[in-house]
């Protein structure tokens, strides 16, 4: 797939929005990319995830690994792809983690996989990881860079389905919040 046809398929779904948010990353932006609106549908999740895989099939990838939550979907379905397992990380007490019994075996070529990324901050917690078991990163796939490519990951070759160069600010920098444009609800928690 081309950036053309993934963002065109990002708009098809409304999974790009434009308003007032408040980002995971605690910056405000006047756009946001509900992933869910893309991935609710079986099909796109599919045919955006074997874009991925295309990309990495030569890179003897052994497991895919994806943050929870939109990353599950991600993993599962580039894992897929590759002919791969699939597996992820959770937070427990604030820290990147593996549970429910996951490991890797020393030297495990990863392919990382991510939805959204801002800053790059979640997915380096899951290179950090990765590593901690052992594992190696050999690079991370996303849906959407919304860092317009700079977000880096040392040492780790990175790929997107879609790059953007979207605006964010730090809340007492934001000129919507200056104009008093109230936080457009989105996503699970309702802001």
């Amino acid at each position: 797939m081309t950036q053309e046809e993934v963002k065109e398929l990002l708009i098809k779904t409304n999974a790009i929005m434009d308003g007032h948010f408040l980002l995971t990353s605690g910056l405000h932006s006047p756009h946001y990319v509900e992933k869910f609106n893309v991935l609710q549908h079986p099909e796109y999740t599919e045919k955006l995830c074997k874009a991925m895989a295309e990309h990495f099939k030569d890179a003897r990838i052994e497991t895919v690994v994806g943050p929870v939550t939109g990353g599950i979907l991600l993993a599962h379905e580039t894992g897929k792809a590759l002919g791969t397992r699939a597996i992820f990380t959770e937070r427990v007490d604030g820290k990147m983690t593996f549970r429910r019994g996951f490991t890797l075996h020393e030297g495990e070529r990863c392919l990382i996989v991510e939805d959204i990324v801002t800053t790059g901050g979640s997915i380096q917690e899951v290179i950090d990881v990765v590593r901690s078991h052992g594992g190696i990163p050999v690079a991370v796939s996303m849906l959407v860079d919304r860092s317009a490519g700079k977000a880096q990951f040392e040492g780790v070759e990175k790929y997107a389905l879609l790059t953007m160069d979207v605006e964010t600010y730090k809340p007492e920098d934001c000129p919507l919040c200056k104009q008093g444009i109230p936080m457009t609800k989105r996503g699970s928690t309702g802001k």
